[in-house]
C-alpha cells in the first residue's frame, strides 16, 4: 500500500481515501493522515463487506464531480498515472480499465477490447476456454455518472455487477493496455518474486537506504564485517549486524535490526524486522517473520516463518541435530 500512496503522490494524486476491513488499526496507524507521505488520507471503514463497488459507493461524497481512480491495495504497480488519464479523457468512456498481458490467464478477470473498447468480460478462465490474455488490474479510472450504476448500501461488486451491467446498458468501457510493471500479489510464491522485481529493478519503486555499487542497499548504523560477503541485489535495514564469514547472496531482504551471525549462509532471502540468525546457519528461498530466532547450524530452504511456527523447528532440530526441509 505505501508503494501504492507514493505512486499517487508522484502524479500528483494528493487526495486519498482508504477503504478498510481487515486490520484496519495497523493501516491507520502506519498511514495517519498521510502528511507524512505528503498527501492527506481518509478512511471508509466496512465492518461487513460491501464488495468492490459497494465500498466504493459508500464514499461517493468524497469524489466530487471529478474522474475517480481506484487503485487495488494488494498490488504493485508502476504505471504511469499521466497516460491513464490522458487515455480515459480522450476516449470519453464512463470507465477505464487498465489491463495487462499475462502468461497465464486463468488466475485473472480477463477482458476483450475492439479498439479501444471492452466488448467481453470472463472471470478466471480455464487456459483452454481463455478468450484474451488481457488481465484486469483492478486498476481504474470512473466519470462521475458511475455512482449512478451502483445501488446503495448494498453487496456490489465491479466485475460481476457494474461492468456486465454497463455492457448490457450500451454504455462506453475502455481498456488501457499498459506496458509497465503490474502483479497481483496473491500468494506467497508472487510476494517473494515482488520483492526480487523490486531489488533488480524491473519494477520502478522507491527503495529505502543508500545504494552502493553491486546493487548493495545499506540503511543507517549498518555493520558488516569486513570478511563478510554480500553479493547483490542485497537490501539491509537499519541497525543490521553481518558477523564474520557470513554470506549473503542476493536477491536478499534483512528488515531492521537484523543480525546475521558468524558462517551464516543466506540465499534468496526475505527476513522481516528483528530476526537474529545464530552462527552457521543456512537459509535458502525463506520468508522469516518479525522477531525469529534461527538457532546455529539449522538449514532452512523454501520456508515462510513466524514465532509460533519456528518454535516446531527447533523442537525438530533438537531431536535431529540439523534441519532440511522442502516444504
Amino acid at each position: 500500500m505505501e508503494h501504492a500512496v507514493r505512486l499517487l503522490k508522484k502524479y500528483g494524486v494528493t487526495e486519498i481515501m482508504v477503504n478498510l476491513h481487515y486490520k484496519p488499526e495497523m493501516i491507520r496507524e502506519h498511514f495517519g493522515n498521510g502528511e507524512a507521505f505528503g498527501v492527506h488520507i481518509e478512511y471508509s471503514y466496512e465492518k461487513e463487506l460491501m464488495g468492490t463497488a459497494g465500498g466504493f459507493k459508500r464514499a461517493e461524497a468524497f469524489f466530487g464531480d471529478g474522474p475517480a481512480l481506484i487503485v487495488s491495495g494488494d498490488a504493485l504497480t508502476d504505471i504511469n498515472l499521466g497516460e491513464f488519464l490522458r487515455f480515459h479523457k480522450e476516449n470519453r468512456g464512463i470507465a477505464t480499465l487498465a489491463l495487462k498481458s499475462v502468461a497465464d490467464p486463468t488466475q485473472y478477470g480477463v477482458v476483450v477490447c475492439e479498439q479501444e473498447r471492452i466488448v467481453r468480460f470472463q472471470e478466471k478462465p480455464r487456459r483452454e476456454e481463455a478468450i484474451s490474455n488481457l488481465a484486469n488490474t483492478g486498476i481504474y479510472l470512473f466519470e462521475p455518472e458511475i455512482f449512478e450504476h451502483i445501488p446503495e448500501g448494498t453487496f456490489y461488486d465491479f466485475g460481476k455487477q457494474v461492468f456486465p451491467g454497463l455492457l448490457a446498458k450500451g454504455e462506453k468501457m475502455c481498456g488501457y493496455v499498459m506496458r509497465e510493471y503490474w502483479c497481483d500479489v496473491g500468494d506467497l510464491n508472487v510476494y517473494r518474486e515482488a520483492h526480487y522485481d523490486m531489488l533488480t529493478g524491473v519494477v520502478k519503486v522507491e527503495l529505502p537506504g543508500k545504494r552502493f555499487e553491486g546493487s548493495i542497499w545499506l540503511g543507517e548504523r549498518v555493520s558488516v564485517h569486513p570478511e563478510a560477503v554480500l553479493v547483490g541485489p542485497v537490501l539491509l535495514g537499519n541497525n543490521c549486524t553481518v558477523r564474520e564469514g557470513a554470506r549473503i547472496y542476493g536477491p536478499a531482504i534483512l528488515g531492521d535490526n537484523t543480525v546475521v551471525g558468524k558462517n551464516v549462509v543466506i540465499k534468496r532471502g526475505i527476513l522481516w524486522n528483528n530476526v537474529v540468525v545464530e552462527d552457521e546457519a543456512e537459509v535458502a528461498d525463506a520468508v522469516v517473520a518479525d522477531h525469529c530466532v534461527i538457532p546455529g547450524g539449522i538449514m532452512l530452504k523454501n520456508e515462510v516463518l513466524e514465532k509460533e511456527e519456528l518454535k516446531s523447528i527447533c523442537e525438530a532440530a533438537l531431536l535431529r541435530g540439523n534441519i532440511q526441509s522442502d516444504r
